[in-house]
């Protein structure tokens, strides 16, 4: 499961290894990209390179999304394609996308993934207390599992993470990104009620997924 590619300086990947993750993308189903990338430039390039050629249903998140700050006409490149795109931002990251306010993105969430999934025809999953879910054929979804624990580092990995195991599973990206979030919210309250808010850590959450979807079933 792991694939050596040329780095920086720096140690964070380098716009040389494109090549070889071009081939490596042809024998997967579903592409995650962003988690632990860092902003270096080299990275940041790559990044942007991998995102406008996949062909492949994409979970765009983290550093990527703050590659794609400035250069949202990438996503006008694949607007078109048959694959699913789905972006997982936090407000923080939306904000930057868009180049407004956390306070903007945070008053106006359900209006702002709304608009943004349909400019861009992707699907949005805005993350925070009630996670919006929505889609550029104006599907919409406000997520009511999860609680404030559950802002903790690598919890929103975990999400995406799910979101991706759902994709491959052959779910549309609307679905995905709907169901992802419940159950990750769900994962996260039956967590809470074991090690509290307080003491919740994402394997925590990893944990409780298993529970989470039985509950469902």
């Amino acid at each position: 499961m792991t694939l050596p590619l040329p780095e920086t300086k720096e140690m964070t990947l380098s716009s040389a290894g494109y090549k070889k993750i071009k081939e490596f993308i042809k024998d997967i189903d579903v592409l995650v990209i962003g988690p632990g990338l860092t902003q270096n430039r080299s990275t940041q390039s790559l990044v942007r390179k991998v995102i406008a050629q996949t062909d492949k249903p994409t979970v765009i998140d983290a550093d990527a999304l703050n590659a794609l700050a400035g250069h949202l006409d990438l996503l006008y490149a694949i607007r078109y394609t048959l694959y699913a795109k789905i972006l997982t931002p936090h407000p923080g990251e939306m904000a930057r996308l868009l180049g407004i306010s956390v306070k903007k993105v945070q008053t106006n969430r359900q209006y702002i993934a709304k608009k943004f999934a349909k400019d861009y025809k992707v699907t949005v999953v805005l993350k925070g207390h009630n996670t919006v879910v929505a889609d550029y054929k104006g599907n919409l979804y406000i997520n009511r599992t999860g609680n404030p624990g559950m802002a903790t580092a690598g919890s929103g990995d975990v999400l995406t993470g799910m979101i991706a195991a759902f994709l491959g599973q052959g779910l549309d990206a609307f679905s995905a990104g709907k169901d992802a979030a419940y159950l990750h919210g769900l994962a996260g309250d039956l967590a809470a009620k074991e090690k509290t808010q307080l003491g919740l850590i994402a394997s925590d959450i990893i944990d409780k997924i298993p529970e989470a979807i039985k509950k469902c079933g």
